[in-house]
């Protein structure tokens, strides 16, 4: 309670020096992906957003070792208390997978993978050798509805084979299943919820689709273009009128109805038919309080170069990790000012209104 309190005081009164550590340390230890999701900008080969260029746009292709290493060394000494998070591209394409999982976990360190499982089955058993935490398994909806989504006819089949080795060895990491509502599964989210109660999983997410939209990067940048720069994102293949949004309050409200044997949660949470038609209509209007991650998160690229918070926030170089610790990075001259930046604007930029992190 007294440290949510001091926490809480620190970003009202002095944002740009935070004095606690991040919670994540997430790494984008790759720049390919072996699917090619329809609401994803590195799947719709729509390269020149802020967030295709956070998840693809550093050389080399592969964090090297030597790099990762040096990352796990630092947040071992600076913030042993951080998760590391294996989260882009696609971290089960890295090469170095399973050395960096047994690296992080001799340096006794947490970590977590975020994946569309399709190369789960082959790597599951290294992996919870190496001693793996947590993982988040990508699927967005049953096996007819994902594949299309993914453009693979197999990844539903090898994502559900992968889970279920993982299972079926002593001391797996943490499961859970992250989904992306989306216009082409919304009629079937309970279906989906419902088809996993027999594995033990830690949790099922839902994500409203997460976007932006021309507009409000245009409005975004005449404010803040020369300095936090924004594009529009995940749209190029997504429709947001087609979303059937009575439909989609149906769906939610059919889940929360009914016990699973694991958590279930939206993000955001939204549990009526006006803040859905807001969420997905009316974007210029944002709908949380302030952005937790830049004080809970910081992202690492293949290359040493570091952002805000992750993949989905400005392409705003907060550091090196190469020419600075990660202690110096985490309050740089440039993070803090972002921080107070959002401070003063409220909580957010225009741009960062659909975020997963404005929630």
């Amino acid at each position: 309670m007294v440290e949510r309190i001091l926490k809480y005081t620190n970003k009202k009164v002095l944002p740009q020096h935070y004095f606690f550590s991040p919670e994540w340390i997430v790494l984008g230890v790759n720049n390919t992906c072996n699917l090619h999701c329809k609401m994803c900008d590195v799947g719709t080969q729509s390269l020149d957003t802020n967030f295709a260029t956070n998840l693809v746009g550093t050389t080399p292709l592969n964090m090297p070792m030597e790099l990762f290493e040096k990352i796990a060394d630092q947040t071992a000494q600076y913030f042993p208390k951080a998760k590391i998070g294996f989260a882009f591209t696609e971290p089960l394409a890295y090469p170095g997978i399973i050395k960096a999982v047994e690296y992080a976990t001799q340096k006794k360190l947490y970590t977590a993978i975020t994946t569309n499982a399709l190369l789960l089955p082959n790597k599951a058993e290294a992996l919870v050798r190496a001693g793996l935490s947590e993982i988040y398994v990508s699927l967005d909806g049953l096996e007819t509805t994902h594949n299309m989504i993914r453009g693979n006819e197999k990844s539903f089949q090898k994502a559900l084979e992968g889970v279920r080795k993982l299972f079926s060895l002593p001391n797996p990491p943490k499961v859970s299943i992250v989904s992306v509502i989306t216009e082409w599964n919304v009629a079937n989210l309970k279906e989906f919820a419902n088809y996993f109660k027999d594995l033990p999983l830690h949790e099922i997410v839902f994500m409203h689709t997460i976007f932006g939209e021309p507009a409000i990067a245009i409005t975004h940048n005449k404010i803040w273009g020369k300095t936090y720069p924004a594009t529009e994102s995940n749209l190029d293949e997504v429709t947001l009128n087609n979303m059937d949004l009575p439909l989609l309050l149906e769906q939610i409200q059919k889940i929360r109805s009914e016990n699973y044997p694991f958590k279930i949660y939206f993000s955001p949470e939204i549990h009526d038919l006006k803040n859905l038609e807001t969420y997905y209509h009316q974007s210029g209007i944002i709908l949380g309080k302030r952005c937790e991650a830049v004080y809970s998160s910081i992202m690492i690229k293949s290359d040493g170069s570091t952002i805000p918070a992750h993949g989905r926030c400005y392409n705003l170089q907060v550091g090196n990790i190469y020419e600075t610790s990660l202690k110096e990075i985490w309050n740089s001259n440039v993070f803090g000012k972002f921080r107070k930046d959002l401070r003063d604007a409220g909580g957010f930029l225009p741009a960062c209104s659909r975020c997963c992190s404005a929630f």
